[in-house]
Parts: C-alpha cells; structure tokens; sequence
C-alpha cells in the first residue's frame, strides 16, 4: 500500500469514528485526491449515495449518482471498484488518480453514516451485481 493510501485510510477511519469531517480532514483529503473530493463531496451534499445491502447476507455495494445532466448512475465499491468512465481511464489505464469521485462518494458518505439505505433481497443484490 502506498503512503498516500496509507495517509488516506487514515483519514476514512478518523472521520468514520466521530462521524463528522473537520476542515484539516478535508485539507488532507484534497491534497490527496484534487478536485475528486469537492466533487464527492457534492454527491454527499445531495443525498447521491446509496448503499444497497443484500438480506440476509449483509453484502452491500453502492449506487452513487453522477454529476452530468443525465444523473447517471454509477455501482461501485468505495475501495476499489467504480463502474465510471473515470475509473477505467484515469484509474486503471492511466494511474493518474488514486479513485474516481463516485468512490470518494461512497467513502465519504458511509463514514459519515450519510449513505441512503436501501435493503433488497441476496437474489435481487446478485441479479444488480451481475450488470456489472
């Protein structure tokens, strides 16, 4: 793991226990992460994210809105997986960035307990992460 990863992870799991994000966190996560992080932060703002949990297993995987006119939306694992454009280009084929905004996004959201929670059935959760 890299020592951006490492300052990073950091971060997540200081701002998942007190559930609330300090300005130094936000300073922190922007030198990390650029404009990425403004942009998730955003999709926070607006209730963007959904964290979709299978029952009765717990799985989960999130569904996160974009930011383009059409308000596609995106399945992604906060930690290593987006379903994006960004994620495949800038990410994988590029390495230019550490994840998309999508995966800030969820991140974020589930740190603060910000996520929209939405319970289906194992069957339901399999037959949505089979789109992928």
């Amino acid at each position: 793991m890299s020592a951006s990863s490492l300052v990073a992870e950091s971060v997540w799991k200081s701002i998942e226990s007190t559930r609330s994000v300090t300005e130094d966190q936000l300073s922190i996560l922007h030198f990390l992460f650029g404009k990425n992080i403004e942009r998730a932060t955003r999709i926070v703002d607006q209730r963007g994210v959904r964290r979709i949990s299978g029952e009765p297993s717990g799985r989960s995987i999130f569904k996160v809105v974009g930011e383009s006119r059409r308000k596609e939306e995106y399945l992604c694992f906060a930690e290593n997986y987006c379903a994006c454009y960004s994620f495949f280009y800038d990410i994988l084929n590029k390495g230019e960035q550490l994840c998309c905004k999508h995966q800030l996004a969820a991140r974020l959201a589930s740190a603060l307990g910000a996520c929209v929670e939405v319970n289906v059935s194992d069957e339901q959760l399999a037959l949505l992460l089979a789109k992928l």
